[in-house]
C-alpha cells in the first residue's frame, strides 16, 4: 500500500502538464522481504539486505539513475545498500531534517517504527541539523497502529493515533514526523487533527526536486 501510495504522490505532486513530462518510473514491489523491524531489534535473524539489494541491482539493470525506497525504517542500512547497489538512493530520513530546518523547527516529535527508533538514525540526521527529536513514552501504541491495523488491514483506532501526538506535542514537538510508512496511509484516510509531516510526502518531494519537477504548490508541505 506504500509503494501504491508513493507513485500517486508522485503523480499528484508533479509539475506535469502532459503524461510525457512525468518521471519515467520503475517500481519493484517485493513485500517477501524480511521485516526490517525484526532484524534490528533482534527478534529475527532474517538480514533484509541481501534482498534489498539484489532488488536495487534489478531496477539497475533496467535503467534506473537514483532509488527511492517507500519504507523510512529499511533506511537505516542506507549506506550499506548504496554500497551494494552502486546507485544514489534518496536519503529521506536527511531529506527530511533539512527541511525541517529551512521551515524553522527546533524540536519534532517522531512517530515510526521500533527499529527505526532503536536505530537512532533519525536522531542521527536530526542532530546534524540541531533539531531535536522526541519519542512517545507509549510507543507500543505506535506499534499497534502500524502493525495490528494498518498492516493488518484493519480500522484505525484515531483516539490512540491522537494519543500520541498529543503526548509529543506535551513533549514540546512543534511538529510530529509520519516516520513510518503505514502512518502516511493513516495521514491519507483519517483526519489527523495534530501538525503532522508525512516524511513519505518529503521523499516524494525530494524525487521531483532532484528531477527538476516538483510542482510551485508542494514547495512547503
Amino acid at each position: 500500500m506504500a509503494t501504491s501510495y508513493f507513485m500517486r504522490l508522485l503523480t499528484d505532486m508533479c509539475s506535469a502538464r502532459k503524461d510525457q513530462e512525468h518521471l519515467d518510473i520503475i517500481t519493484y514491489s517485493k513485500p517477501s522481504i524480511p521485516d526490517r523491524t525484526e532484524f534490528i531489534i533482534g527478534k529475527s535473524k532474517d538480514n533484509p539486505v541481501p534482498m534489498m539489494t539484489e532488488v536495487g541491482i534489478k531496477l539497475k539493470t533496467m535503467g534506473a539513475d537514483a532509488l527511492a525506497i517507500p519504507c523510512i525504517t529499511a533506511h537505516c542500512f542506507h549506506e550499506e545498500l548504496e554500497e551494494g547497489i552502486g546507485l544514489p538512493i534518496i536519503n529521506a530520513m536527511e531529506e527530511t531534517a533539512k527541511y525541517l530546518k529551512e521551515i524553522g523547527i527546533k524540536c519534532a516529535g517522531l512517530m515510526a517504527t521500533d527499529g527505526t527508533i532503536e536505530s537512532g538514525v533519525f536522531k542521527k540526521y536530526l542532530d546534524k541539523y540541531d533539531i531535536e527529536v522526541v519519542t512517545p513514552k507509549s510507543q507500543d501504541l505506535v506499534m499497534k497502529i502500524i502493525y495490528d491495523e494498518v498492516k493488518a488491514n484493519k480500522q484505525v483506532d484515531m483516539d490512540i493515533f491522537t494519543a500520541v501526538t498529543d503526548e509529543l506535542t506535551n513533549m514540546g514537538s512543534q511538529v510530529v514526523l509520519l516516520g513510518c510508512t503505514e502512518l502516511s496511509i493513516v495521514k491519507r484516510d483519517y483526519r489527523v487533527k495534530t501538525n503532522v509531516l508525512d516524511v513519505l510526502e518529503i521523499l516524494s518531494r525530494s524525487v521531483l526536486l532532484k528531477a527538476g519537477k516538483l510542482s510551485d504548490k508542494y514547495i512547503r508541505l
